[in-house]
């Protein structure tokens, strides 16, 4: 799930972690034993969804599978109850940016662009990842775009090492996005993640020096998350107070892994290619 950059200051509370820590936490080896099963989690229902969505379900569909399968495998959902979040998933389709609700009555199309967002809390630990979904045949511009989100968040995971800044991955987010045509989404970031769905630092996609260049500790765990839109950087908020949609109506997409920092590299906790 994304973070408003300012989210942080306004001390939020989970409803599945009660009391918000400040500061950005080293997890001992404990602990991330802990967030890789719940990162394990979090991995292995997005695997299923992308396997079994197809047109004519709804959203509602997708997110009563997702709250289904975190708690057969022992944990809750992290967005449920989130500052009032209805869904365990965040759906989101085509020009939707972050934040879709689920709903019965969002059917799924093909050739829609959908982003799937979900967290569980295990343990005492969250983990949080998020994928781009080609449903059917889409158009060559869709499928683009989709492709260059998931490579932008490798390129930024690629940096990450004990001793490397914030700085290194967002630049090199922006530079691979910007050199395929797109836009960074810049008003929402990855955060820190573990005891808190939503921790220090923010983790953002972009070059700025408005935001800490934090630099990196083994032991660190962070929720990376590019997005990318076609068209305008740019978003605007629904009356429903959470979907962010594209103020041009372009497509927008993002991809998401919880990733650890090492002495020699990164972790990605979420790769459902292990699942």
């Amino acid at each position: 799930m994304n973070i408003l950059t300012n989210l942080l200051s306004q001390s939020p509370k989970p409803a599945s972690s009660p009391k918000q820590r400040r500061g950005i936490e080293i997890k001992s080896p404990r602990e991330i034993e802990i967030m890789r099963q719940s990162a394990k989690i979090v991995a292995t229902v997005l695997k299923e969804i992308s396997q079994l969505v197809k047109p004519g379900m709804t959203t509602a569909d997708l997110d009563a599978y997702a709250e289904k399968r975190i708690r057969e495998m022992g944990a809750t959902p992290s967005f449920k109850g989130y500052h009032g979040f209805t869904g365990s998933i965040c759906s989101s389709i085509n020009n939707e940016v972050v934040h879709g609700i689920p709903n019965p009555k969002k059917v799924i199309r093909a050739g829609d662009v959908l982003k799937v967002d979900t967290g569980a809390y295990f343990q005492g630990f969250h983990g949080d990842s998020c994928i781009t979904i080609a449903v059917g045949e889409v158009t060559p511009e869709a499928a683009k775009l989709i492709r260059v989100a998931e490579e932008a968040l490798y390129k930024g995971i690629e940096q990450v090492k004990a001793g490397a800044y914030l700085l290194d991955l967002a630049g090199a987010i922006e530079d691979h996005v910007r050199a395929n045509g797109y836009s960074v989404v810049e008003e929402f970031t990855g955060h820190g993640v573990g005891r808190n769905l939503h921790e220090e630092p923010s983790v953002f996609n972009y070059r700025t020096r408005e935001m800490p260049n934090v630099k990196l500790r083994a032991g660190m765990t962070l929720a990376i998350e590019p997005i990318l839109n076609a068209g305008s950087k740019h978003t605007r908020t629904l009356a429903d107070r959470w979907t962010a949609v594209t103020v041009d109506n372009s497509l927008s997409a993002q991809f998401e892994h919880t990733v650890l920092v090492t002495e020699t590299g990164y972790e990605i906790l979420t790769d459902r290619t292990k699942v």
